[in-house]
């Protein structure tokens, strides 16, 4: 059904996800390093990786870190396995990109549902030369202009981006801190009102597809991964 690499270094708990999502039908990789776990990513082009935050050689928010920021493996879906469960390591994993949170022990049935939705959120949406229909909003990006159920709306060219850069992020919780560096260009540690400013502004104007645009609080905004978590 998918790949799936599994980076776990305890061994009890890397044979039962092995074992569970083979029978599952999965093509299951593993490995209890860190290290060996950023070069399997790259070359295997999974379709998930369930990541430990405690390993041996290098830290999971670290592994996250660069699984995110290389091409090869920036799209594709982490989900976080930890003993721990404090709202702060939640916040940390989802600002490095992480798509989901379990922690330990968990019930292998709720993981494989867990997996199996975020493997349906990441089938694309439709995007041809007409350009990208999600739902009820349709986006040309040559031709700068946004449709909201067949109706054209108006956007600044900084709101455009933000949209844009939203989409193309989707599933994937975006800090504002990232926002600001990558939308507005500005370099910063801390985080301003202008996001939040602005993505109001922009669900006002996408009216019937404001859902699409999720607050994800203490962290910052996510693009739902398909239209129907919109109205679910």
């Amino acid at each position: 059904m998918a790949r799936i690499l599994i980076i776990e270094d305890e061994q009890d708990i890397l044979s039962v996800l092995e074992y569970n999502l083979r029978q599952a039908g999965h093509d299951v990789t593993t490995t209890r390093s860190g290290r060996e776990g950023l070069k399997l990513g790259k070359e295997l082009h999974p379709d998930l990786i369930l990541l430990d935050l405690m390993l041996p050689d290098l830290s999971g928010t670290d592994v996250c870190k660069q699984l995110k920021e290389a091409a090869a493996t920036r799209a594709v879906p982490v989900v976080m396995l930890t003993a721990r469960g404090e709202e702060i390591d939640r916040v940390v994993g989802f600002e490095l990109g992480a798509d989901d949170y379990v922690v330990k022990p968990f019930s292998m049935r709720e993981l494989s549902l867990r997996i199996q939705a975020i493997l349906r959120r990441g089938k694309a949406p439709v995007e041809s030369e007409a350009g990208i229909e999600f739902g009820v909003l349709r986006i040309d990006r040559e031709a700068h202009r946004v449709w909201v159920e067949a109706a054209e709306i108006e956007l600044t060219a900084l709101e455009f981006r933000l949209l844009v850069t939203l989409y193309d992020r989707r599933n994937r919780v975006q800090s504002r801190s990232a926002l600001l560096d990558d939308v507005w260009g500005i370099q910063a540690d801390i985080t301003t009102r202008t996001v939040d400013t602005h993505v109001k502004r922009l669900r006002e104007k996408l009216e019937a597809a404001r859902d699409y645009v999720e607050t994800v609080r203490g962290v910052g905004y996510r693009f739902v991964g398909t239209p129907e978590e919109a109205t679910a």
